[in-house]
This record gives structure tokens, C-alpha cells and sequence, in this order.
């Protein structure tokens, strides 16, 4: 998924544990508002993202989260994400419901459904397009998920694209909840993934009532997206779309589920200890590494070898290549930590 905002902004990303409150909350829970970002045009699948935002920019690698549906696809076009670029991060995508087609550049095409995980490596450079429309989930067709980016260290950053399906992730029972998880490890299970940093990323479900004790890893910050249901983290109500926040320290993270079932993605990681510059889909550290990129992004949609050469070709999408928004005329320097 892109970033299809007109005029993105340059995000300086940094994981400052001083930062508290985004929007109320415990001393020990910081809660994140969600804002609706329309995915395309006029009858466009809006999603609700949290990260990055105002207040808190990174959860130890995680630095994008949208979090849609369910959308009925007839209604709002579903997803139709032209081939685009990323640079110097993961592309995490998990569903709920329905299904996406991903093509890239690898020459990969996969459809994903609910229980699998879609794992794209940018590196120095990758293009890619996502479906999830009327034509592939038919006229009663609804989706449903969530998409992540985790930032690339320094010492992969700048290393080979690639693409991992996983068709089946770990889950295991914690309590009344059920675990599953797609990247990292959390309470004994272990995704197949690749991750190059430490971290966690699980769907975790429990009935209306139950109190769930999940085992963490205390060196962790971690945060929990709801997606359904009523749910208290922490001693803090975390309304649905939100995002609660939790620094590191605790090595259990309880959920006190209130009379409405639980359905959310937790994530977290050791905090991340580089500073990002993150523009559109361009994930770097330096403004001239961002204006770079995207002028070979332009290079490449106009046919330029060396353009191609860094980001490559999507076959088989039905449709022409997403520009980049022109960029600010301002220049932005990561901060100091």
C-alpha cells in the first residue's frame, strides 16, 4: 500500500520515550487518535492511520500503520494501488477480510487472504501495486486489515528487494486469547518471517469478558491497534482505530476485555535508535537521500535505465505507474536525539 496523500509531508521519525498523551490517557498508556486519510479518489476506501502521528512517529521499528474496513468494495471501489515505490523499509500487510492481489517487481504475484502475511524488503529500492477490488472479491466483497512498515537499519537498508508469502502464521492460546503471530515472537510462537530488527507483530483475539495476561518481552516498546471491541490495556481504555501506547519495562501487557469481543494487532519492538526521514514512500535518513529517490522514481516512469534499474517494473497491472507529488519547498533535518 502507498502513501497517496497530495502533499505529504517530510516526517521526522524518532523514538523519544519523553513524548507522553497524545490524546489523554494513564501515565503508564499513551493514546494515539486515528486520522482518516482517503486511499485515492473521489469514491476512494478511506483508512484511519495512527502511525505516523504528531506525537509519536515510531514503536520500535514500526513506522506506518493504516487500518481499514470493513469496506464494501462496491460501494467505495476497494483498493486499487497503481505500481509505486518504497525505499528503506518492510511493507507488512495482513488482513481480516477478503483478499489483495500484490504484484512487484520480483516478479512476484500473490494473492493474500485472513491467516497469511504479505512481507515485502524494499532495500535500496522496489515498486509494487495492490488490488483488493469488485473484480477480484465479487459484488458482495468486503476488506478488511491492516498495513504496517517497519524502517530498515542502516546495515540493510541499502540491500537487495525481496518478497516473502507466509501461508499459514504461528498462533497459540493465551488464556481465553487467541495469538497469532506474523512477525517476531510473542508467548512461545515464532513467525517464519525475516525481520531485521527486534520486534513483534500479532492479531490478538479474546472473548467479551476475559482478562488476558500476555507474556512480552520488557526491553520492548509495544502498542495495541483495536480493531474491535471494547478493551481496557493497562488500566487505560483504548477506544476502536485507536492506538495505545506502552513504553518499555513491563513484561506483561494485561487486556481487560469489556462486553464486546476483542479483535487487535499488537506490535512493538526495542526502540529504534536511528534517526528516519520518512517523505510519501520513501523511508531514508537525509533530505537529499528523499529528493534523490523520487527523482528517479520520475526517471524511471519516463523510461531512464538507471531509474529502472533501481526500482524495476510491475508487470501484469492493468494501468500506468503512480508519480510522486512534487516535493516541499522546504528542507527538513533529522533531529538529534
Amino acid at each position: 500500500m502507498t502513501n497517496l496523500e497530495a502533499a505529504p509531508r517530510e516526517q521526522v521519525c524518532t523514538s523519544d520515550p519523553t513524548v507522553h498523551g497524545a490524546a489523554g490517557g494513564h501515565a503508564d498508556v499513551e493514546l494515539v487518535e486515528p486520522r482518516d486519510v482517503p486511499l485515492g479518489g473521489p469514491r476512494a476506501m478511506t483508512v484511519r492511520r495512527t502511525l505516523p502521528s504528531r506525537t509519536r512517529s515510531l514503536v520500535g521499528p514500526f513506522c506506518f500503520a493504516d487500518h481499514y474496513g470493513p469496506d464494501d468494495v462496491v460501494a467505495t471501489g476497494g483498493m486499487d494501488v497503481p505500481p509505486h515505490p518504497h525505499t528503506g523499509l518492510q511493507t507488512v500487510t495482513w488482513l481480516f477480510e477478503g483478499q489483495v492481489l500484490h504484484r512487484d517487481a520480483l516478479g512476484s504475484e500473490q494473492t493474500i487472504v485472513p491467516g497469511q502475511l504479505n512481507l515485502m524488503t524494499a532495500g535500496r529500492g522496489v515498486c509494487h501495486s495492490e488490488e483488493g477490488t469488485p473484480a477480484l472479491l465479487g459484488p458482495s466483497g468486503r476488506l478488511h486489515g491492516v498495513q504496517l512498515w517497519t524502517v530498515l537499519p542502516d546495515a540493510h537498508r541499502h540491500g537487495p528487494r525481496d518478497f516473502e508469502h507466509v501461508a499459514q502464521v504461528p498462533a497459540v492460546d493465551v488464556g481465553a486469547a487467541r495469538v497469532q503471530v506474523f512477525l517476531g515472537s510473542l508467548a512461545g510462537a515464532t513467525s517464519p518471517a525475516r525481520a531485521y530488527s527486534p520486534l513483534v507483530a500479532a492479531q490478538v483475539d479474546a472473548p467479551a469478558g476475559a482478562t488476558v495476561h500476555l507474556p512480552v518481552d520488557p526491553g520492548f516498546e509495544h502498542a495495541l491497534i483495536v480493531d474491535a471491541g471494547d478493551v481496557v490495556l493497562a488500566g487505560t481504555p483504548v477506544p476502536p482505530a485507536w492506538l495505545g501506547y506502552v513504553a518499555p519495562g513491563r513484561d506483561t501487557l494485561v487486556l481487560e476485555v469489556g462486553d464486546r469481543p476483542l479483535r487487535a494487532v499488537l506490535v512493538g519492538g526495542t526502540p529504534f535508535d536511528e534517526q528516519v526521514l520518512m517523505w510519501w514512500n520513501f523511508v531514508g535518513r537525509t533530505h537529499d537521500e528523499v529528493v534523490e529517490a523520487r527523482a528517479q522514481w520520475q526517471a524511471a516512469l519516463a523510461g531512464d535505465p538507471a531509474g529502472i534499474d533501481r526500482f524495476g517494473v510491475v508487470s501484469g497491472y492493468d494501468g500506468g505507474a503512480l508519480p510522486a507529488p512534487e516535493l516541499p519547498n522546504v528542507r527538513l533535518r533529522p533531529r538529534q536525539r
